[in-house]
């Protein structure tokens, strides 16, 4: 399929997991793709796995997600040298694992200023450019933790994802008219290096990356041109409990 044909994605936390499966995927369906990260190294090899595989035109732009400034550096490259932006993918995260008394205040701001800050800096810095799109879309990711307790620890991660999900939907509302759609996807447990050892969701199995991939191709289509505000679960049956 080329559905993204002739359309820019920008993609945070894009050099390996669920980010890297999202530029594969989008490339393959015509996307010119904007990998982003502080991995700079994994970036590289990410763009030059996309263009030697001949799956679409891919570059490599160094992107802290909390730091304002170098959201602004990337937002003006891309548009200098790609000439538009039509797809904001913010999936740089970062998680946790203490219950909320070993938690402390310096690793709660830095869950939250990358995993919320992040996701609300990307949405400022790309809206101009979004809007003048004509075929505008956000995906941010959140969690299946954005909407449940989990197991009760992870507070700040819970807490991030959570406003990334109301967030979310604020920004679907004001961008409404604008021709820029807003949906978050809510992974369950997906097989990436961190989570290679947990036990799976209801379906019996972890998700691949490439589940994740799936579904935020088609809300950045216009197969999904009526679709904004949406919460997507992608998560084997888990938030069905």
């Amino acid at each position: 399929m080329t559905r993204l044909e002739g359309r820019v994605a920008l993609i945070t936390g894009a050099a390996s997991g669920i980010g890297r499966a999202t530029a594969e995927r989008l490339a393959s369906e015509g996307a010119t793709v904007v990998v982003t990260d502080v991995q700079d190294e994994a970036g590289e090899e990410t763009v030059a796995a996309l263009n030697d595989g001949g799956n679409g035109t891919a570059l490599y732009v160094h992107l802290d997600v909390t730091d304002e400034a170098g959201w602004q550096a990337a937002v003006e490259r891309v548009l200098a040298e790609r000439d538009r932006l039509d797809v904001l993918v913010n999936n740089a995260g970062l998680g946790d694992l203490a219950p909320i008394e070993e938690t402390t205040l310096a690793d709660w701001e830095r869950t939250v200023a990358i995993d919320q800050t992040g996701v609300f800096l990307g949405m400022k810095s790309c809206g101009e450019a979004l809007k003048a799109s004509g075929h505008g879309s956000v995906i941010n990711i959140s969690s299946i933790f954005g909407t449940s307790g989990g197991f009760g620890v992870s507070p700040a991660y819970h807490a991030a994802k959570g406003a990334v999900r109301t967030l979310t939907k604020n920004v679907a509302l004001h961008w409404a008219t604008e021709g820029v759609r807003v949906n978050s996807i809510h992974p369950g447990f997906i097989r990436t290096p961190i989570l290679d050892q947990a036990k799976g969701t209801e379906v019996g199995r972890l998700g691949e990356p490439e589940e994740i991939a799936a579904a935020v191709a088609y809300l950045a289509s216009d197969d999904a041109s009526f679709v904004t505000g949406l919460e997507l679960y992608v998560d084997g049956g888990y938030i069905a409990r």
